[in-house]
């Protein structure tokens, strides 16, 4: 893989998971040039969705005890927080590193099946940014924040078919809001609310979220949000023209890696890497191929 001299940044506690704007000196210029060609994509793909090819069901009713946009607002901050100290370190890659536009372009691919899943993201701002840390990590943070770390790219030696299934998997749990029935659920806890209360209109949960800072680097996903996230993420990754199969040698990697342990890296000790996971994306793959093939012709 490619060399980076840019420093790596220090180790982090991340997201159990890992958006699009290319920092440097003219930062918002590169920013709006990729969202510019975000949403020419989107345009271009809104007349081809179709129902999905896998189950999941709906989500958790219980995510809507937190408001969307007050927990996409305190992602912002966040992220922008993470970034800032990223570029304070050297660490953040400039607008013209190649790993960062490969996953710009990438993003501009898997962007336009995201609102399908939800309709929310139709007015997010998709963020992608690369940061230069030996970390195996990546994350999506509510309303598209997306970040990856070159070590998992390098590492891994992650083909694009493979980048496409963790950006995916990453961008599902946003979609399917994780991160808002996750905090949901741990804010009633501490505070001892029942869900009859809040549905009575008690705003308390609401205010957590405003004050969630960094607990969204932190939220812990359910082994069932781990499952709904690698399949929306294959499907997904599928319609962009991915080859599906990729999500089973990713997983692979990941075994590999650590021996299937998750050797206390972020990433892989809040994403398992077991057998299990692997059988059940391996049965998924059929359902998604023919998505693929229609989209590589």
């Amino acid at each position: 893989m490619q060399h980076h001299d840019f420093p790596s940044l220090p180790h982090e506690s991340a997201a159990p998971c890992l958006r699009c704007c290319a920092p440097g000196a003219s930062l918002w210029q590169a920013r709006r040039a990729f969202l510019r060609l975000g949403g020419a994509a989107a345009l271009a793909g809104a007349g081809g969705a179709a129902l999905a090819q896998v189950d999941v069901g709906s989500g958790s009713r219980l995510r809507q005890l937190v408001p969307a946009q007050t927990l996409e607002e305190a992602a912002v901050e966040q992220y922008q927080q993470l970034l800032a100290k990223a570029k304070s370190q050297g660490a953040l890659a400039p607008a013209g590193n190649p790993q960062l536009q490969r996953l710009h372009v990438i993003a501009q691919r898997l962007i336009p099946y995201a609102q399908s899943w939800n309709e929310r993201a139709r007015s997010w701002r998709w963020e992608v940014n690369l940061i230069g840390s030996k970390e195996i990590n990546a994350f999506c943070m509510p309303g598209g924040k997306i970040a990856f770390y070159t070590g998992i790219l390098d590492k891994l030696a992650l083909t694009d078919d493979e980048t496409a299934m963790i950006m995916g998997h990453e961008m599902a749990h946003a979609l399917r809001e994780h991160s808002r029935e996750q905090l949901a659920k741990s804010q009633a806890t501490n505070i001892g609310l029942s869900l009859g209360a809040q549905l009575l209109g008690l705003g308390d949960l609401g205010n957590a979220a405003a004050k969630v800072g960094a607990q969204l680097l932190s939220l812990q996903f359910s082994r069932s949000d781990e499952s709904d996230a690698d399949l929306v993420g294959l499907e997904m990754a599928a319609r962009a023209g991915y080859n599906p199969q990729a999500a089973v040698t990713l997983w692979q990697k990941m075994g590999k890696e650590t021996g299937g342990s998750g050797g206390g890296l972020a990433f892989l000790s809040t994403h398992p890497s077991g057998p299990d996971r692997i059988r059940e994306l391996q049965r998924n793959v059929p359902k998604v191929d023919g998505l693929y093939r229609q989209a590589r012709k």
